[in-house]
This record gives structure tokens, sequence and C-alpha cells, in this order.
């Protein structure tokens, strides 16, 4: 008999791990792996592929939970029912590689439920109260609130606590609350943005690449900056006040945040272009602090891996890496080369746009208020980056010298080579030193250091800073010095009157330019132009200026 048992528990998992939906929509040319964890569900199905195959998709996979329970029910033991039950959904949670492919779909396992649900009420071996109040309670809360994860798991609270109390033996109870608790780890994602506001309800239209001539999606990787940032997302704000009573350490938030894959956090809204043209933005997050980037690349690199992985389930036909997830993997080469599927970019072609676009007009107001510029010294911070070495190529021939601040000197010195062949009557000067910006009367910095680089003892009154940094390289004291002005570049306004759920900290209705590159190659489709890797094109600057002024896009100077 314990044999026996075990078989059928062993036959249970195999059903329900049996791709027979995704068999389905394979043969009537869908692939099921276009419908994630986020979007999946009969709702959505019928949008994307019709009434038909979605009623057929779904009747196969409540079909498998309601012949794993009635196969074990044959023994006449309610114990082994529910934890058939269990078994059967496991298998579609967890389905065998070898039936699915490397890459097997995720979907929620509702429709399994119901099969499980509607065994065990006809097996005859559980009391009716026992399986359809847990049904009631799911229509109930799906109903009122429009959130299907919610529903789910307040379903299995009350399925779990009904048999915990009733005089099933032990393996009943354990199995029930183990169907609980999977389906709160299969949910934990969904119910983080049910915390957000993020979550979809019941009905909403999730879009899908390509699916409307009107509109187009993009999703875009952020980090917080700051613990402070960290405690943006309602998912995360109860560990706030648990760690200034001590209660947690810094360690240990900074480890859970370390464990935590890519995950939906916020979304753009209201972007519009003068085409007429609508995108939307995912604002997704591994919520990895900046020291992280530098002391473990190959856990950033893996986790902007799988966030590209989670944009292309959400629908997204362009994933842009911002902050320091630009420099991951070989500045996006690897993220791309690991998903092929959608198109990756670090926004670096529009961040050098935005810089070139706005230096102009720095050095017209700067020379409009009484100042010299042919005389001025201008040092560049970072100027071992192609960012950076671009502003250094743009005001070499406008100023008296030029001082390169980096961290290699050998660098510095090949690129003060092209400056100095280029510009013969500007002197050209490379240090490691940030005690040398004293001297400056214009700062342009572009740094990837995840703390500010300089501080006021660095800054001599009266300088303009244009800081291009993010982080910003600017430490808050240099405002204080008497006229100093600091000038934030490679802020964007899209068009449209955007909102955000999130602070990105470029002020209401603006975003960084590797963001808008990232929006602007979504709506021209011109995926050919992403930046990737340490080489950025002229034509490609050219390109994302000229079409961010067809499109709306304005620079915030």
């Amino acid at each position: 008999m314990m044999f026996l048992s075990f078989l059928l528990l062993a036959l249970a998992f195999l059903i329900g791990s049996l791709p027979l939906g995704h068999w389905l929509l394979g043969r009537r040319g869908h692939d099921s792996r276009l419908y994630s964890a986020y979007n999946l569900g009969v709702e959505n199905v019928v949008r994307r592929v019709g009434l038909g195959p979605a009623i057929g998709s779904a009747a196969l996979d409540a079909l498998k939970g309601f012949v794993a329970v009635l196969a074990a029910s044959a023994l006449g033991q309610p114990e082994l029912c529910v934890l058939a039950g269990l078994a059967a959904y496991l298998g579609h949670l967890n389905p065998l590689k070898v039936l699915y492919g490397p890459t097997p779909p995720r979907g929620r396992g509702n429709l399994v439920l119901l099969g499980v649900f509607a065994a065990l009420s006809v097996a005859g071996h559980l009391s009716l109260w026992l399986t359809v109040t847990p049904l009631v309670v799911y229509a109930a809360v799906l109903g009122l609130s429009g959130y299907v994860s919610l529903a789910t798991i307040l379903g299995l609270v009350v399925f779990a606590a009904l048999v915990a109390f009733s005089p099933l033996d032990v393996p009943a109870k354990l199995g029930a609350a183990a169907l609980l608790l999977a389906s709160a780890w299969r949910f934990k994602e969904n119910l983080g943005r049910v915390l957000d506001g993020t979550e979809p309800h019941l009905g909403d239209d999730v879009p899908m690449a390509g699916k409307r001539d009107d509109e187009v999606v993009a999703a875009f990787m952020i980090h917080p900056l700051t613990l402070e940032d960290f405690w943006q997302t309602r998912r995360f704000a109860w560990m706030r006040p648990l760690m200034e009573r001590g209660v947690l350490s810094e360690a240990s938030v900074r480890s859970v945040a370390n464990s935590l894959r890519p995950m939906k956090v916020g979304e753009l809204h209201g972007i519009k272009t003068t085409d007429g043209k609508r995108i939307r933005a995912y604002l997704l997050s591994s919520p990895l602090l900046p020291d992280v980037f530098r002391d473990d690349p190959e856990l950033a690199t893996r986790r902007a891996i799988e966030g590209a992985k989670l944009a292309r389930e959400l629908g997204a036909e362009v994933f842009g890496l911002g902050a320091f997830w630009s420099v991951v993997g070989n500045k996006g080469l690897d993220v791309q080369a690991a998903v092929p599927e959608i198109t990756v970019t670090n926004g670096g072609a529009y961040t050098s746009g935005t810089i070139k676009a706005a230096i102009p007009g720095i050095l017209t107001h700067f020379a409009s208020e009484g100042r010299d510029l042919s005389q001025a010294v201008a040092a560049v911070v970072g100027a071992n980056g192609v960012v950076a070495f671009g502003i250094a190529r743009t005001i070499a021939p406008q100023v008296r010298k030029v001082i390169m601040v980096g961290r290699d000197l050998g660098r510095l010195e090949r690129s003060a080579v092209t400056l100095r062949r280029a510009n013969k009557s500007t002197e050209i000067v490379i240090t490691t030193e940030y005690s040398a910006l004293l001297e400056a009367d214009l700062i342009f910095t572009a740094t990837s250091d995840p703390n500010p680089v300089i501080f006021a003892q660095h800054v001599k009154p009266g300088t303009w800073i244009f800081d291009e940094g993010r982080p910003a390289d600017v430490d808050d004291s240099v405002a204080a010095l008497p006229g100093v002005r600091v000038i934030p570049g490679g802020v964007v306004r899209p068009p449209g009157g955007m909102t955000s759920s999130v602070d990105l900290h470029f002020g209401e209705g603006a975003v960084p330019a590797c963001l808008a590159e990232t929006l602007i190659l979504t709506a021209t489709g011109e995926h050919h132009r992403k930046s990737l890797g340490p080489q950025t094109l002229s034509e490609n600057i050219n390109f994302f200026v000229e079409q961010a002024a067809k499109l709306g896009f304005e620079v915030v100077d």
C-alpha cells in the first residue's frame, strides 16, 4: 500500500508537469513563454490568442489537477488525495524540463488548483465545506480586490485552516499547509506588486510588444542609490523601523537586497510622442546598492541578465540599463548575448548627445557673464571614460587649458596625445589628483563612482560645475561655496506629461538620458542604434539627438 501511494503521488506530479496547454497553444502557432507569471491568465490569453484556444488551454490545466486527485482517490484515503493535489500543483509550477525544454513557461497554476478542488469535492473523501468554502472565499476576494494572487492565497489560507481543525490525519494537514506555502512562494512577487500598487487587476490589459500600433513597451533597470531608496517600495518599507530599532542590522538588509532577483517596482505613465505614439515603460530593480557593482560584478551581471529576461516576459521590446547597471557585463554586451530575444542598451549614445547639446549653452552662458572663455581653465573628471573624453574633445578648442582627471595615467596620456594633436594652442594636463581642480574655472564630471568625488576643498569660489555623474559626483558641501554653480547633466523631459510611482531623483516629469534613449529606441523601432560596449558611434549620437527633437523629448538645463 505504501509503495502504491508513492507511485500515485509520483504519477500526480508527472500529470501536473504535462505541458498540455503549452502544446495546444504551440500547435496553433503561439508560444506560451510569452505569457509570463505576470500576465498569464485566461483573461489575457483570450486577448492574445482568442477565446477557443484560451478555454482549451484552461480546461487542460484544470483537467491535470482533476485527474491527478481522482486517480489517488482510488485508494480511499483523503490524506492521499490532498497530497496528490499538492503533487500535481508542484508539478505544474516546477515542470520537468525534458517536457518543455530549457525554459519552461511559468503559469499561475490557478486552473490546476480548480481541478484539484473539483476532484476533492466529487471524490467524496472530504466534506464539501472543506472544498467549497475556499472557492467561495477566492471568488469573493477576487471580486472585491481584482487581484488573482491575493484571492488565491486567501482561499488557500482558509483551506489550510479548515483542514488543520478537521479530523483528518496529519499528512492531510501537512499537505494543505504545504499547498499554501507553495502558492505563497509562487505568488511572492505578485504580492509584492500588490503592496507597491503595480500588480494588474483582473481584466486589465497588460500590453505585449507589437500588439498595438499606437503603443510600445519598454523596460528600464534601476537600483537604489542609498538605503533611503530601498525603503521607497512598500514591500521593503516594513524593514526600516526594524533596522532603526536594531532588530535588523544594515548588513542583514544588504544581504536580503543582494539575494533578490529583479522585480517590477514601478511604471512610467503618460508618455506620448508628438506623432501620437504612447510609450509604456516598466521600472525593474534588483536592489543592489552601488558598492556591490564594484565588489561583486559577477552578481551584478547575473542580475542584469535576469532583468532582461523579466523585461521580455513583461512584453518589452527594449531593455535599458541605468546608473551602474550600464557598466555591468562589458557595458551590456554580455547581457545582450545572454538574452538575444530583446534589445539591450546602456544609454551611452543619447547621454553623450545630451552633453553635446548642453555644453555650447553652458559655455555661451559662462561667457555672457563676463568670463573670458578663451583664458579659462577647464577640468574634466573621469576622463578615462568615453563620455568624459567626448566632453574634453568638445571644450578643448575653446579654452586655454584642460585638466584631465582620471585613475589610469596610461590611458589619460593616450587621450591627451589625441587632444594635443587636434588642439595645438591648448595646454592639456593629466593627473590623478583631485586637488588639481582648484585651478579650474569650469569642471565637467562624468564618473561611475558610487560616492561623491568632488568636495568643497577641491573647488575654488566662482567655479561652474557640470555634473553628469549618476549618482552625483559633486558633494552637497560644494554648493555652499560663494559663486559656485552646479548644473546637473543628462536630464531629459519626455513628451506628454510623464508621471512615475518611483522617485528617480531627476525632478518631476524628468528622466536620465539613458532612460530617454531606451524610450526613443522603443518608439522609433531602430533597434540597431542600441548602445553596447565601450564605443559610442557619432552617427548614433546624432540619431538620438535628432529623434529626441522630433518626438518631443527636451533636455533639461
